[in-house]
């Protein structure tokens, strides 16, 4: 009963990898990122269509993707994990909000500063679509910021969304900018970094 992971160092797979450490869910990973090559990379064709990462397979070999449905239906697999807030319990609408926010308006602006040649054409107009979303990305978080409970995001029960940050806070802006621009973000990825449990994904990543 292992599921497996397809993904890339540092990567969005992170957050799913997490999340299967976080639950003691069996698992393994499979190296492959869709801008490189590699003997997996037909095979994740197969599996997705698009060629995306991460993609998950399933222990009856279903697949899924999209890293907020992955750390779903984990949650829906070990309700008593802490991943996420019960379906009755007050804090699941919040739970729910932020993740999608995470997802909808934080993960998918790096689909277009990290490959601005799909978008746009010439060196100032990358140069501009960059910028723009860097900045764009920055008052998102600022958003995240202003609505994070302590010690965690939802106050005092650790879930599924302080994961996220962790992963999320390690690509730009960088952690520097989070301890001076989101410092109640840049505690929660701190302590999660600091988890016994979860130290070992960072140090693989």
């Amino acid at each position: 009963m292992t599921y497996e992971l397809f993904g890339g160092r540092m990567t969005g797979s992170m957050i799913p990898e997490i999340a299967l450490e976080f639950t003691g869910t069996p698992h393994r990973f499979t190296e492959a990122v869709p801008w490189g090559d590699g003997p997996n990379l037909d095979r994740l064709r197969q599996l997705n269509p698009l060629c995306q990462i991460p993609t998950l397979v399933l222990p009856d070999g279903r697949v899924m993707t999209e890293s907020a449905a992955m750390v779903l239906h984990l949650a829906d697999v070990h309700p008593g994990s802490g991943l996420a807030p019960a379906p009755d319990a007050p804090a699941r609408p919040a739970f729910l909000r932020w993740l999608v926010f995470l997802v909808t308006n934080v993960y998918s602006t790096f689909l277009y500063d990290d490959f601005p040649d799909r978008w746009v054409s010439g060196t100032r107009a990358r140069d501009e679509l960059q910028r723009r979303v860097a900045d764009h990305r920055c008052r998102m978080w600022q958003v995240v910021e202003a609505a994070a409970g302590t010690p965690w995001f939802l106050g005092e029960s650790r879930s599924a969304l302080d994961l996220c940050i962790a992963v999320m806070t390690c690509w730009s802006p960088g952690r520097d900018w989070f301890a001076e621009h989101c410092p109640r973000l840049a505690a929660i990825a701190g302590a999660v970094e600091r988890d016994p449990k979860l130290a070992p994904v960072f140090e693989r990543n």
